[in-house]
């Protein structure tokens, strides 16, 4: 009998790849500690946005695909980690309380208050905000805060170790620096006893045995405090391969801005005696016109924003394709994310075991994807919107109804969803670009002939895929170079934009009768006009 974990061997999804290659890190080196870890990372500067989504999402369907590949011998664990105790650098400029933030320069971001007022410091805050928005999509998770590491002395026996390797980690660290820079750097950043702040100083002395460093604070006094128990911090690139090592972390992807940093952070998680884990660099997204999406542009997508007009199955579906491969990440995506979602969940029972494993939705849903796959595609949904300038989801069940008999939002609570989700689409993105154009000699031939065939159609054959086949007889009677531009001319003459659904399924859902008015109403003018 094949198992799944057998199958899973030789699967060529991505997140089977990476986890052969966890599982072969493992026994090349072992466990360091008593799950298999796999880690993402969240600066709580801000709030959590669709790289925060996308990397536990993707790093979540490694974690399962490896479970799936050993059998479930290995506990595992998906830790997010919080590096909440950098110093604040810059107040956001979307958040209240900016004057009072200002004070706080350069403090711990959890020692910084919260502006908004609901918990005890800003990073708190966002933390929370953090937990609230990955339990709201299910993920299964535990949230760590680097100040709580620190404080709580987590961390304590790796920063030991770290000092003892002071001069190696400066020997890595030393060369990837500018000249200004060099004369000033040490890995380890006190948290200044006077005022509370992270502070970017050079070592005057470092006492491995007693566990101590000497650097000059800010009002200009020496100070000798202990790098444990959080009074200090390491710099980020050693704070990222400190972290690997202290946690045991056998897994962790990270954006392509991180990928020359990684040598960095692998080789001082050696140095600390560990082995680093396997990484993952995906690319980065992009905006409408193709540049990085920037949190501080605001040139992004929001995931609020994917949610209101798409499903969040789409969005995993979105981040699950082709990864390492930069993608705009713009409304416009939206709808064929959706289409293409269910076009995988259909083809998902009919599918053997090994096929099913390389299925999106395998991954999207942990091995077990529902089986509720509506009968009417989101982009008909939107067409039929767009006709029936529809400013409710109660118009489209008026067409819906008539084609799926039977069907009520109480029985098909996905189609609903889509249907509120098309009502939205339409109204931001569709109706303020409709544009019809007349239809020249050689398209108005074409639609009368399609007039009188769907006319002729008998009541029993009003499927569809009959009706997609008297579309494109319409068209191949008459001379068009291409039928590619029959349908288009159908797009843009009956629908007010260049590209749209399968036009026969179309039709079915939208009503033969109703078709034909509205290539009346086009053929007068009426809709051009």
């Amino acid at each position: 009998m094949t198992t799944a974990a057998s199958l899973a061997a030789d699967a060529k999804a991505w997140p089977f790849e990476l986890a052969r290659a966890v599982l072969k890190r493992l026994e090349k080196s072992g466990m360091q500690g008593g799950a298999v870890i796999f880690e993402t990372g969240y600066g709580p500067s801000g709030l959590p946005h669709m790289g925060t989504f996308g990397e536990v999402a993707r790093t979540s369907m490694v974690r399962h695909a490896f479970r799936v590949l050993t059998d479930d011998a290995y506990p595992t664990k998906l830790i997010c980690f919080s590096d909440d105790m950098d110093g604040m650098r810059k107040v956001p400029t979307n958040v209240p309380e900016q004057e009072m933030l200002h004070q706080h320069m350069g403090k711990p971001l959890t020692d910084v208050p919260d502006p908004f007022g609901t918990h005890d410091g800003f990073a708190q805050h966002n933390n929370a905000r953090l937990r609230a928005f990955l339990d709201g999509f299910g993920f299964d998770y535990e949230f760590l805060s680097a100040t709580e590491c620190y404080r709580s002395g987590r961390f304590d026996d790796v920063l030991l170790r770290a000092l003892e390797k002071f001069d190696d980690i400066m020997g890595v660290m030393l060369p990837t620096l500018g000249e200004e820079r060099r004369k000033t750097y040490s890995p380890f950043l006190p948290i200044s006893p006077t005022t509370g702040r992270v502070l970017y100083v050079p070592m005057k002395a470092t006492d491995a045995k007693a566990g101590t460093i000497t650097f000059e604070d800010e009002d200009g006094s020496d100070v000798t405090m202990p790098v444990t128990g959080g009074h200090t911090k390491l710099q980020w690139k050693p704070d990222f391969g400190m972290r690997w090592a202290a946690l045991g972390v056998d897994f962790e992807m990270f954006g392509k801005d991180h990928q020359t940093n990684a040598p960095i952070y692998s080789r001082i998680c050696k140095i600390l005696g560990v082995e680093p884990p396997v990484q993952y660099v995906y690319e980065l997204f992009l905006d409408a016109v193709g540049e990085k999406i920037s949190k501080s542009k605001g040139n992004g997508l929001s995931v609020e924003e994917w949610l209101r007009y798409g499903t969040p199955e789409s969005l995993s579906l979105y981040n699950f394709a082709k990864p390492r491969v930069a993608k705009r990440l713009h409304f416009d995506v939206i709808p064929k994310a959706v289409d293409e979602y269910y076009q995988h969940l259909a083809a998902f029972s009919g599918q053997d075991a090994a096929k099913q494993l390389e299925n999106p939705v395998w991954h999207i849903h942990d091995g077990h994807p529902p089986a509720d796959v509506p009968p009417i595609s989101f982009a008909i949904l939107l067409n039929i919107a767009s006709v029936a300038s529809a400013k409710d989801k109660a118009t489209l069940w008026g067409f819906i109804s008539k084609y799926a008999k039977g069907a009520t939002p109480e029985s098909h609570p996905v189609l609903d969803g889509l249907a509120e989700r098309a009502v939205a689409y339409y109204e931001d993105f569709i109706e303020p670009e409709k544009s019809y154009r007349p239809a020249n000699d050689l398209e108005r031939a074409a639609m009368e002939d399609l007039k009188a065939r769907l006319a002729a159609l008998d009541p029993a054959e009003k499927d569809a895929e009959t009706i997609q086949n008297e579309v494109y007889a319409a068209g191949k009677a008459q001379s068009f170079d291409n039928l590619r531009d029959w349908f288009t001319g159908l797009y843009e003459v009956l629908l007010g934009q260049s590209q749209g659904p399968r036009f026969g399924g179309f039709v079915a859902i939208y009503g033969i009768p109703e078709t034909i008015t509205l290539i009346d109403s086009a053929l007068a003018g009426e809709l051009a006009s």
